[in-house]
């Protein structure tokens, strides 16, 4: 994604969701938070690989396989 201002659409987008995902987490909302959750952790892990940001990196890394984690286990509820 060598455009900047794809980038800068993607983080502001990723960011907006993350916030929609918090607020349906707090209005107890499951499982579309999770949902949520991951879209928002791909788009920040995807900004954070171009930025070659370390940091961020494992942060959305760790967050996505929480996420992913607590998704598979609502569909094993099911």
């Amino acid at each position: 994604m060598p455009d900047k201002n794809k980038l800068w659409y993607l983080k502001w987008a990723s960011s907006i969701i993350l916030l929609v995902a918090m607020t349906f987490t707090a209005q107890n909302m499951f499982p579309f938070n999770l949902y949520l959750h991951v879209l928002g952790t791909i788009g920040w892990l995807v900004v954070s690989m171009v930025w070659n940001d370390r940091a961020l990196i494992v942060v959305n890394s760790v967050a996505l396989s929480i996420f992913a984690n607590g998704i598979l286990s609502s569909w094993s509820e099911a």
